[in-house]
């Protein structure tokens, strides 16, 4: 069963990227407390991701974070070495913490895996965005297979 609104983000340990490498991180330090956007893409260097997903929200950082945001988080069922690459090649500087869940245990957890193994790509995340504070779980957006709308960052700015 998929993540709900009121719900806790699970407690578990996934890597980011740092400048020194990847680090181990836990979902508490990043959750935990303060406010906090979490978008998923379906894979680092996919179209959609790469052209519109991951650069919306490095352009509109500065704004999300003026309404109270105090992390904007990307995750991928990608390795922080390939989430660290991505990062790089999109310009992120810091702006968006890169999350590799590369097991896909955490998007498992969530309950927002997609199969994409029939296209070669394995098991996935779906594309969504989510906002937490404290946390819990205060607004969630799961896009329609093959959309972008929801979970643009364009529609978490207005919805915060």
């Amino acid at each position: 069963m998929a993540i709900k609104i009121g719900d806790t983000i699970p407690s578990m340990k996934l890597m980011t990227v740092t400048a020194e490498g990847p680090k181990e991180i836990s979902t508490d330090e990043i959750f935990k407390a303060g406010k906090v956007v979490l978008f998923a893409v379906p894979g680092a260097f996919t179209p959609t991701c790469s052209i519109k997903h991951l650069p919306g929200f490095v352009e509109n950082a500065a704004a999300i974070k003026a309404k109270g945001v105090d992390k904007i988080v990307c995750m991928a069922v990608n390795d922080a070495f390939v989430l660290g690459a991505w990062a790089k090649d999109q310009h992120v500087d810091g702006a968006v913490m890169m999350l590799a869940d590369g097991s896909g245990a955490f998007t498992r957890a969530l309950g927002l895996e997609l199969d994409l193994v029939a296209r070669g790509l394995g098991i996935r995340s779906q594309r969504f965005a989510l906002i937490a504070e404290d946390g819990k779980v205060t607004h969630l957006a799961v896009e329609q297979p093959g959309g972008f709308e929801v979970s643009r960052a364009e529609a978490i700015l207005e919805h915060l």
